[in-house]
C-alpha cells in the first residue's frame, strides 16, 4: 500500500469522526442517538426548577434549626424528580462566645473583648489592652454571646475595672490633650501646612498622643511629627482623616436642629446614595439633602426601606388604572399613605381624585422612553 495514500485515508477518517462530534455536540441529549426518539415530556430547566422549589417548600423543618440551600441541582434523577442539597444547621452546633463591648468614646464604636473572670457590669469603666497600648474605655454591654465566625480570634483582654486612680489619670490626660491641640496649632502655623487640626488624643498610658487633621491634599509633615516629638518626648502620630469623621469628631446641629447623628448614636456611617431621595421624594437640591460635612445625609437610609416596600406595591405616576369610577392614569402617589390620586379619562378637565391603592387595578405601567 502506498504509504501517501495510507496518511491522507487516516487523516480523512480523523477528520469525518471530529465532524462527527461536532454535530453531535449541538443535538438535544435525546437525538445523539439515532434510533432514539425526542420525548414529548422532556422535562424543561424551568420545569425543573419548579419542581425543586416545591420539593423544597414541602420539606418540613424545626423551628429551632436554620436550613441554609446550598445549590438546588437542576438535573432531573433517574426518575424525573429534582434533586435538591440542602443544608441544616442546629443552633447547638453553633459556637459562640462570650463577649462584653467597650467603646472609647461617647456614642463610638463597640469593640470586643474578652473580660476573663471579671464581673463587669453595663456602664462601668475599665482599662483594655489594644493596638495602642493600654486604653480608657466604657463598657457598653457586659456580657453577650456571638458566633465565633463573626470574629477575629483570639480577642484581647480586659486587663482591669478602672479605679479612682485610673478615672483620675484619664481626665487629667483630657486636659493634657487641649493643651498639645494648642501647641500643635502653633507648629502648624510655624511650618505652614495646609492643614487643619481637629482633635488631639492622649493613649492612657501616655505612650501615644495622636493628632486627627483634615486636608485637601496630601501633607508633607515628616518636620512637623520631629518638632512634635521634641516638645511631648513620646511618639506622635497623625491621621489625615476625611469630612464624615470631622464633622463627628466635632459635632454639631442638622437642618432638623438636633444634634448630629454621627456624633450622637451612629457608631458606623453607612452607604447613602442619591437614589434614596429619590425612593422618597425629596428634593434633589444638594442643600436640601447634605449634612454638615458635604455629603448626603445620613437619615435619608433610615425610611428608605419602608419607602421602597410601599412604592413596589402602589402604581407608579403615568400608569393606567381602573378605578370604581373609570378609567384613568395615575397623577401622584403617596407611598406611606397608601393612596393615588386618579385623573379620569371620561373627565380630563375635572380635578384628580384620590383612591386607596387597594381600590384601584393597574392596567398598564408607563412606558419607559428609549433614552432612559
Amino acid at each position: 500500500m502506498n504509504p501517501e495514500t495510507n496518511k491522507s485515508n487516516v487523516s480523512e477518517n480523523q477528520g469525518n469522526r471530529q465532524g462527527r462530534r461536532r454535530r453531535n455536540r449541538r443535538k438535544p441529549y435525546y437525538m445523539n442517538n439515532k434510533n432514539s426518539q425526542p420525548r414529548d415530556n422532556a422535562p424543561t430547566s424551568r420545569d425543573v426548577e419548579n419542581k425543586a422549589d416545591a420539593a423544597l417548600f414541602d420539606t418540613e423543618l424545626d423551628d429551632v434549626t436554620e436550613s441554609y440551600v446550598d445549590e438546588n441541582i437542576l438535573a432531573p434523577s433517574s426518575d424525573g424528580s429534582p434533586t435538591v442539597t440542602v443544608s441544616i444547621e442546629n443552633e447547638d452546633d453553633v459556637k459562640t462566645v462570650h463577649v462584653t463591648g467597650v467603646r472609647f468614646k461617647a456614642n463610638g464604636k463597640v469593640y470586643y473583648f474578652d473580660k476573663g473572670k471579671l464581673s463587669i457590669k453595663d456602664g462601668s469603666f475599665v482599662i483594655v489592652n489594644t493596638a495602642r497600648g493600654l486604653e480608657f474605655g466604657e463598657v457598653a454591654f457586659g456580657d453577650r454571646e456571638v458566633k465565633e465566625s463573626s470574629l477575629v480570634l483570639p480577642l484581647r483582654e480586659i486587663v482591669r475595672v478602672a479605679t479612682p486612680d485610673d478615672v483620675k489619670k484619664n481626665q487629667d490626660n483630657k486636659k493634657k490633650e487641649d493643651e498639645a491641640f494648642k501647641i500643635c496649632l502653633e507648629k502648624i502655623e510655624k511650618h505652614d501646612l495646609d492643614m487643619k487640626l481637629i482633635e488631639a488624643q492622649y493613649s492612657f498610658d501616655n505612650s501615644k498622643l495622636l493628632f486627627y487633621f483634615t486636608s485637601a491634599s496630601r501633607v508633607d509633615f515628616r518636620e512637623l511629627v520631629k518638632d512634635l516629638a521634641s516638645v511631648f518626648k513620646t511618639r506622635i502620630e497623625l491621621r489625615q482623616i476625611g469630612i464624615r469623621d470631622e464633622a463627628k469628631l466635632m459635632g454639631g446641629l442638622g437642618a432638623c436642629g438636633r444634634p448630629l447623628c454621627c456624633s450622637t448614636f451612629l457608631s458606623d456611617f453607612v452607604q447613602v446614595s442619591i437614589r434614596m431621595a429619590k425612593e422618597q421624594n425629596l428634593s434633589l437640591n444638594s442643600g436640601k439633602i447634605s449634612g454638615c460635612c458635604g455629603r448626603l445625609m445620613c437619615c435619608l437610609q433610615y425610611e428608605y426601606s419602608t419607602y421602597a416596600e410601599e412604592t413596589a406595591k402602589t402604581p407608579p405616576v403615568d400608569s393606567v388604572v381602573k378605578t370604581p369610577k373609570g378609567i384613568g392614569f395615575v397623577t401622584e402617589i403617596n407611598p406611606l399613605a397608601r393612596t393615588v390620586k386618579v385623573k379620569l379619562k371620561e373627565d380630563p378637565d375635572a380635578a384628580p381624585e384620590t383612591y386607596n391603592r387597594d381600590e384601584v387595578t393597574l392596567i398598564s405601567r408607563p412606558q419607559k422612553n428609549g433614552n432612559d
